[in-house]
């Protein structure tokens, strides 16, 4: 089976595929937690700036440059650079559209086994038994996921799930685009979507769960997150602003080389406007609408402000269990959680996965049972990496970093730039637009042009400043305290797992080039494919995309 003969069987399937991508841990932990920790309101100001200046732009971009790609037989960001800027130095830029989902990927499969495991659990009764105070639920977590030490997440806790997750989304690829990954998103999405609303219900039914405390209502518990306090003075944050875009590129995953890969497989009349704009707000409800409605809602009822702030995994798996342990029917709305979570991230991890067995077989056209072989083996060396060396959740953060926030800044930034410059807005606009049901307001030329590569350049200077040399925004007293992100790896405190992870993720990083040094020798031949296609789009682009 080779790549370059799938395609999507309907339009909703690749709709769905794209918002089963974006869909994931981000939007039911992620955001709820940094909504929280912002004052909601004005967060959401600086959110929803974000996804009109970067989240959508980039999105239109990866389905243009991808549908442009397939167009002359590319489906991997490296194949697809090289067509499209004509250069030989092309496909390496593009290699960073193989390195980032295959080093998020390798880490993520790993938190989805949690939540296998913690679904699992559930229904056993060992997560309530555990979650009944919060030094259990802090124990059960620390023990499952191995934080305690290197090694300590055994075959029989953690491992079977690493295993089955890995089992579940290599068998899904094997099946290919329309038969795999189209079929469940068909019906992992609605089902994903059905189990959100189930949950939404649930809290905002509550009540007043604890007598004790007749001030922890379901008004309450919504106000915490969503009234608006304060807001003028919250957006002089830079801070939010950083976190806020930095959410629009986890949460839609623009700038992870999943979209630009799924999008190559459509007909050159296939819309992507339009298509992409509903991939977004399928991603915004079950984020803001379903997301935002029940983590630190469900966790304020239950354990007041204190317990319903934190980072993306302490509210997730350590506050909500004690959450579900106190509530009515607990241990069933345990096992909705974690199921939907587990669901959300296998639809993700598939679309991480895709880009690079696309580069496999389009590169090596080797059959489908070696190009999974293949894959299977390099992602579970990573996810094995990063439960074995679990203390502190050290390697799993230290790829988060690099290749979840770094990576992702970067590859966006050189899709867009791409899209602007290299291919030029006006054919990157009219091929856009070719089947298009949407047309796209002309400010957005200005905006992809000019606006977002600048605002993406602007706010990827300031996060590294900010999260790993640890500059206060103080233009006064300009000082830098440089994070664990940066002392892990270099001084007296550095950290051994973390510089074995870098050395790990150099190791994989030069593997990547070399293969696909390797895999283009046959691309040249090509660029005249390419050319008269990039031509033909000057003539053949409807009169109203000019």
């Amino acid at each position: 089976m080779s790549t370059k003969h799938e395609k999507w069987d309907s339009r909703l399937g690749i709709i769905l595929a794209v918002a089963g991508s974006a869909v994931g841990l981000g939007n039911f932990l992620r955001f709820p937690g940094l909504a929280a920790q912002y004052g909601g309101s004005a967060f959401m100001i600086a959110y929803f700036t974000s996804l009109l200046l970067i989240g959508i732009p980039v999105s239109w971009a990866e389905w243009t440059l991808g549908r442009l790609g397939g167009r002359v037989g590319f489906h991997s960001s490296p194949g697809i650079f090289h067509a499209l800027i004509h250069r030989s130095w092309a496909k390496y830029l593009g290699a960073v559209g193989l390195l980032v989902p295959l080093l998020v990927v390798m880490y993520y499969m790993y938190v989805e086994a949690w939540c296998l495991g913690y679904a699992w659990n559930a229904v056993t009764g060992a997560l309530g038994e555990a979650s009944k105070d919060s030094g259990g639920s802090t124990a059960f977590f620390a023990k499952f996921t191995g934080a305690a030490a290197n090694g300590s997440a055994t075959w029989g806790g953690t491992g079977v799930f690493v295993l089955l997750a890995l089992v579940i989304n290599l068998s899904l690829l094997y099946r290919g685009i329309s038969k795999g990954i189209e079929k469940v998103c068909r019906y992992g999405m609605p089902l994903l979507i059905l189990l959100g609303i189930v949950m939404v219900v649930r809290v905002l039914t509550l009540g007043v769960p604890d007598p004790a405390h007749p001030e922890r209502d379901v008004s309450a518990a919504l106000g915490f997150l969503w009234n608006p306090n304060d807001v003028l003075s919250r957006l002089n944050n830079p801070q939010m602003w950083l976190a806020a875009a930095g959410q629009i590129f986890f949460s839609l995953t623009v700038g992870m080389g999943a979209i630009i890969t799924y999008s190559s497989y459509l007909g050159k009349k296939d819309d992507v406007t339009l298509s992409s704009l509903t991939a977004v707000s399928a991603n915004e409800f079950c984020e803001v609408g379903i997301g935002g409605m029940t983590t630190v809602p469900a966790a304020f009822l239950f354990l007041g402000a204190a317990g319903a702030t934190g980072g993306t995994f302490g509210l997730g798996f350590q506050v909500l269990p004690q959450v579900f342990a106190h509530m009515p029917a607990g241990s069933v709305f345990a096992v909705c959680f974690f199921s939907l979570l587990a669901l959300a991230a296998l639809t993700s991890s598939l679309s991480l996965l895709q880009p690079v067995l696309a580069f496999i077989e389009e590169a090596f056209h080797v059959p489908r049972r070696i190009s999974i072989t293949c894959l299977g083996a390099v992602a579970a060396s990573g996810t094995i990496w990063v439960w074995y060396f679990s203390k502190d959740l050290k390697a799993l953060d230290t790829m988060d970093f690099w290749a979840g926030n770094v990576g992702v800044f970067v590859l966006g930034t050189l899709v867009i730039v791409l899209y602007g410059w290299f291919v030029g807005i006006e054919r990157s606009w009219r091929s856009m637009h070719q089947g298009a049901f949407l047309h796209v307001p002309g400010v957005f030329k200005i905006i992809m042009r000019y606006v977002t590569p600048l605002y993406l350049i602007t706010i990827f200077v300031l996060f590294l400043l900010r999260e790993a040399m640890g500059w206060n925004f103080s233009f006064t007293a300009a000082e830098f305290n440089p994070t664990s992100y940066v002392t892990d790896l270099f001084g007296a405190k550095a950290n051994t797992d973390a510089r074995l992870t870098i050395g790990f993720m150099l190791v994989v990083s030069a593997t990547v080039l070399g293969l696909v040094a390797a895999g283009s020798r046959r691309w040249a031949k090509n660029r005249k494919l390419v050319a008269v296609s990039l031509q033909h789009l000057r003539t053949s682009a409807p009169k109203q995309a000019r």
